[in-house]
């Protein structure tokens, strides 16, 4: 059992909390059972585990699973694995994955997209993903200036979903959007300022909705990409809500049309 943070392995480990070693490393760091069982149901690529001797006491089966899956598995003191995480109070597992950057989606038509253009904060992010993979998103399109996809905030509020959903990082989302609609996709900005509801897209049609930065919303380029611009009425002078609220409005609503075609 390592006991040690002196240790070269926990060492290497701890560095990657900062993102640039994440990428240099190409690893990601999972962090607790919801995770490392999410990971294991896709079979995802686990490199190292470290887990406490009581962790592995309380999860034998899952434990099995990961011990059969990653190339190498640690038992650490509680001291250990509390500086490996980035969590104040972990539960007990950290691991490193594999770290995979898609460039492209693998299926060349998609019903519904996501572009997330310079989007900052963690939470939101993986939010959105676990909303995504909900309502049947095909991908995500994210602007490299946005908040990293392998952030260790991101995987944790994705609750696990982060591991089912495609994720591209782009250098120039206007290209990408470009060829978005050459494909046959209507793009859809999201604008307060907007004279049109998101209920009055017909979303039977391949969609692509651009959400912006928290603060600033989309830039001006990207908005004049647009097929056409939606807004959410917002009552009692509320200026405007969270980026994760609007893109799960439009993402039901989408479903709920879907569904309506069916049925």
């Amino acid at each position: 059992m390592l006991t040690s943070i002196k240790n070269p392995l926990i060492k290497q480990l701890r560095k990657l909390h900062r993102s640039r070693e994440r990428q240099k490393q190409n690893l990601l760091l999972l962090e607790g059972t919801n995770l490392l069982t999410a990971a294991c149901q896709v079979n995802y690529e686990l490199i190292t585990v470290c887990c406490t001797p009581k962790w592995q006491q309380n999860h034998p089966q899952l434990w099995q699973k990961i011990f059969q899956q990653a190339l190498k598995t640690e038992l650490v003191s509680p001291e250990v694995l509390d500086a490996i995480a980035t969590t104040i109070n972990p539960d007990g597992i950290v691991a490193t994955a594999v770290r995979k950057v898609p460039q492209r989606l693998t299926q060349e038509k998609i019903s519904l997209g996501l572009v997330l253009e310079r989007l900052q904060d963690p939470g939101n992010l993986g939010t959105i993903i676990r909303t995504a993979v909900a309502t049947n998103v095909d991908g995500i399109w994210l602007s490299q200036d946005s908040v990293d996809f392998d952030n260790p905030k991101v995987l944790r509020a994705s609750v696990g979903e982060w591991f089912k959903l495609p994720m591209i990082v782009s250098q120039n989302l206007a290209e990408e959007i470009k060829q978005l609609k050459q494909q046959g996709n209507q793009i859809i900005a999201t604008l307060p300022q907007a004279t049109m509801t998101y209920w009055e897209i017909d979303f039977h049609r391949p969609t692509v909705i651009l959400l912006g930065n928290e603060g600033a919303g989309l830039s001006e380029e990207l908005i004049g990409l647009a097929d056409c611009q939606v807004t959410i009425p917002l009552s009692n002078q509320v200026e405007s809500l969270n980026v994760a609220i609007t893109s799960a409005l439009l993402l039901y609503e989408a479903q709920r049309q879907h569904q309506s075609y069916i049925f």
